[in-house]
């Protein structure tokens, strides 16, 4: 388990990161950096290695993302609380970069159980989305629990909370390489307006 004061402390720095005004002359690279105490080298905090499989039974690994922008975040299908105003959020993404090939999406369900790979295809279905931009994945429920700490977020089995888990609502912006570059709370349409102008600089700027 990773350490959870190091977790909670990255929360509140990307909290603060998101306060930034629009059209930033540069996107930073948020996460637990790394740096090594003898040379002083920093090595940059990076989505690991994973293996899920989406909605079409492929399997959806970092090599999906090789090149690419992706969002991704955390729900499940029966999620009765902010789940289906983030996904709202994501389509208008979806919506917006439909015909650039540069921007993927990835949905992690944290429903294991329940979410199966048909489940997901429906509610993908229901959303009218395409499997190649828009992956909705499950997998190994300790690897989903475990990555999603990779992103900075919150994902968990709690009986005390609505549904039966915790999780955050955000969106969280990677780049071609693998590191987070922005985030937004995707139950508010004014930063998720603040992440599309973010998703627009990297595209312009690190492409």
């Amino acid at each position: 388990m990773k350490n959870m004061s190091f977790f909670f402390l990255a929360v509140v720095i990307l909290f603060t990161a998101c306060q930034q005004i629009s059209e930033p002359e540069t996107l930073p690279i948020l996460g637990n950096h790394d740096i090594d105490p003898a040379t002083g080298d920093t090595t940059l905090h990076t989505i690991p290695a994973f293996s899920f499989v989406n909605q079409d039974s492929r399997q959806v690994t970092n090599q999906t993302f090789t090149g690419k922008v992706y969002i991704a975040d955390f729900f499940f299908t029966s999620c009765p609380t902010i789940c289906p105003k983030v996904k709202q959020q994501m389509l208008r993404i979806y919506d917006r970069y439909a015909d650039d090939d540069r921007l993927l999406l990835l949905s992690h369900t944290i429903d294991v159980k329940r979410d199966t790979v048909g489940r997901l295809k429906e509610y993908a279905g229901g959303l009218n989305v395409s499997s190649d931009k828009w992956h909705f994945v499950t997998g190994n429920k300790d690897e989903i629990y475990d990555i999603a700490e990779d992103y900075l977020s919150i994902a968990r089995e709690d009986p005390d909370a609505p549904g039966g888990f915790d999780h955050s609502g955000w969106l969280i912006l990677l780049d071609q390489n693998g590191h987070i570059r922005s985030f937004a709370n995707g139950t508010i349409p004014e930063k998720v307006d603040e992440l599309m102008e973010d998703i627009d600089w990297l595209l312009e700027n690190e492409f």
